[in-house]
């Protein structure tokens, strides 16, 4: 017979707070940018967290995010209707399209590093700078022991 855990204990588990913690700071991030005259959506973050300064391939957006190159595609075309990247070719292989951040779109992702300041400080304020120092730690230690490309 299989155990169940308690929907109450379900969400104290450390997967569980995880999750709850990157929902929460994914939206706080949201709503800095968007309150800042970058109107977004949560799932664009998706582009804005992989994208190369000098432009990146839709493919490598999409591996990159971990979704279909079809998904990525419909996330980008939102992006360049609000202005935020644009489409080039790209000058390593003509039949290739980059996608670029348009200026505004250098600005959205200014506007989202200052709000990510602002959450860090938090962060500091709730737990202390030592608290968020071993917070770092101990998730950079999970991440290295969990991703296959370290």
């Amino acid at each position: 017979m299989g155990t169940t855990q308690d929907p109450a204990e379900q969400t104290q588990n450390t997967v569980s707070m995880l999750g709850r913690a990157y929902s929460l700071l994914g939206f706080q991030i949201v709503d800095g940018v968007v309150g800042a005259g970058y109107p977004q959506k949560p799932a664009h973050s998706a582009v804005f967290a992989q994208i190369s300064p000098r432009g990146s391939r839709l493919s490598a957006l999409a591996r990159g995010a971990n979704m279909s190159p079809q998904a990525m595609g419909e996330l980008v075309d939102e992006l360049e209707e609000l202005g935020y990247v644009e489409r080039k070719p790209d000058p390593t292989d003509r039949r290739a399209k980059l996608i670029m951040l348009t200026p505004r779109g250098h600005e959205c992702i200014a506007a989202g590093i200052a709000t990510i300041r602002g959450i860090e400080e938090r962060i500091d304020e709730i737990i202390g700078p030592a608290g968020h120092a071993e917070l770092r730690r101990l998730l950079a230690e999970l991440l290295a022991a969990e991703d296959p490309r370290s």
